[in-house]
């Protein structure tokens, strides 16, 4: 379980909606809400990768699905380590042997 949000989910939506919306950039909309401007700048590069206006970076649905995809894959590794195909049995072991 991960830590809780520094800002909350409405916080960072009014920024990200403000920031869009704002004629001036980043910089000035995040001196007046108080943040750092390379948070608001990171918030509003995942609301685009999000809503699909930029397709150089992952959706927060990808990522997710990503960690699942990895995380499983790591498991199926761990399970595997104890495999080992010269330590098979039968016509596949002789199978192996035949061509060293």
């Amino acid at each position: 379980m991960g830590r809780p949000r520094k800002y909350p989910v409405e916080v960072r939506e009014r920024a990200v909606r403000l920031a869009r919306e704002s004629e001036g950039g980043i910089t000035p909309v995040a001196r007046d809400l108080g943040l750092n401007p390379e948070t608001l700048r990171g918030w509003v590069r995942r609301a685009e990768a999000d809503d699909g206006s930029r397709r150089d970076l992952l959706s927060t649905r990808e990522r997710e699905e990503l960690a699942v995809l990895r995380r499983e894959n790591r498991q199926l590794r761990r399970s595997n380590d104890g495999i080992d195909p010269l330590r098979w049995t039968g016509s596949v072991r002789r199978h192996w042997r035949c061509w060293w």
